[in-house]
């Protein structure tokens, strides 16, 4: 197993709205953190498109890429992910072509192909719904969109056409670690909230076929980490994730909560169990316990690089999150040079 140090973290983040707040609030809160986790040494700032959920800002994902982009220096910014189905693959080229333009070097172009959002919201979305199952004929369109134009070609990508945007292929299950693997594409398994598939990456080191992108597969995990300076400091800010999950599986999502001290006073027993099996890799903890269990997680999935999901009421207690996560990773002998995967298409 590499040590942590060798180990590049990276940050997922869906700008949450807290209650109280707004999503001009999330927006902020964003930009402070991944100019926060920029100096900090993070590898990538990914954002997630979500839609018609209260609580999530980050719907208008390549808008708010271009945003972060703008407001940080050297750390990747992409999306983790943009979700293929909701929308044409040219508008997508275009998109991430012109992202690259303003960010050369810069941009991910994660790929998901679940909708995000509920049924009626896939329909004012104008979603197909057999589109899900046509992802691979998607991502052959969309891939055909940055490559350099030959000379009948009548529909281009302009900006995109001969840019290289790395394409990562998301997912929780195994349809997406076949894929990725029979492509040769790096590989994000979405860990923060379905810990159940962990087997993909195996499945995704299993299959994977070299390509002209990689020559051996690269496998990322999400994962929710909630970090403190004790773990009962880190116990208490939790209970602002585990409510979200209740809300989640009581069907109407809330804006982040204040944590609270009790627990049994907000959920049943058979919703407890509900939370606790959806964040079933998540590390909660002061630093000691978070190197601990980070490292087992590493052993067990084999991981090229971790991206963190931290949901917290009060953005200092994000920062401060990410800042003992990074003291975790300097305190590990000859922290490596982070890197991105090749940029190939």
């Amino acid at each position: 197993m590499k040590p942590l140090s060798e180990i590049p973290f990276s940050v997922l983040d869906l700008a949450p709205i807290a209650q109280g707040r707004t999503a001009a609030d999330a927006f902020r809160n964003t930009v402070e953190l991944a100019r926060h986790v920029e100096s900090l040494g993070y590898n990538r700032f990914w954002l997630a498109e979500h839609h018609n959920i209260n609580g999530i800002a980050s719907s208008a994902t390549a808008v708010l890429i271009g945003h972060v982009a703008a407001h940080t220096k050297t750390i990747r910014v992409g999306s983790g992910g943009v979700m293929l189905p909701n929308h044409a693959p040219l508008i997508i080229a275009e998109q991430f072509g012109t992202l690259e333009s303003l960010f050369p070097g810069r941009i991910d172009l994660g790929l998901g192909r679940a909708p995000g959002s509920d049924g009626l919201t896939q329909r004012a979305l104008r979603r197909d719904p057999r589109s899900g199952l046509e992802f691979p004929t998607l991502l052959d369109e969309l891939r055909a969109f940055f490559r350099p134009a030959h000379a009948t070609q009548a529909v281009r990508a302009i900006p995109g056409e001969g840019l290289n945007v790395p394409i990562w292929l998301l997912g929780s299950s195994d349809f997406s670690a076949r894929l990725a693997a029979e492509l040769g594409l790096p590989f994000s398994f979405a860990g923060h909230f379905s810990p159940e598939g962990m087997a993909a990456m195996q499945l995704y080191r299993h299959l994977f076929k070299p390509s002209e992108v990689l020559d051996k597969p690269y496998a990322m995990i999400g994962v929710p980490i909630i970090a403190a300076d004790t773990d009962e400091e880190a116990r208490f800010q939790a209970t602002t994730q585990e409510q979200k999950f209740l809300s989640l599986v009581r069907g109407h999502r809330l804006q982040l909560q204040p944590p609270v001290r009790d627990m049994s006073a907000v959920w049943n027993d058979w919703e407890k169990a509900a939370v606790q099996q959806r964040l079933g890799a998540a590390i909660v903890g002061g630093p000691d316990t978070v190197r601990r269990e980070l490292e087992a997680l590493i052993a067990r999935t084999q991981a090229d690089e971790v991206m963190i999901v931290s949901d917290f009421y009060e953005p200092a207690d994000r920062l401060r999150s990410y800042e003992i996560l990074a003291a975790i990773k300097q305190a590990e002998p000859a922290q490596a040079p982070q890197t991105g995967v090749p940029v190939a298409q």
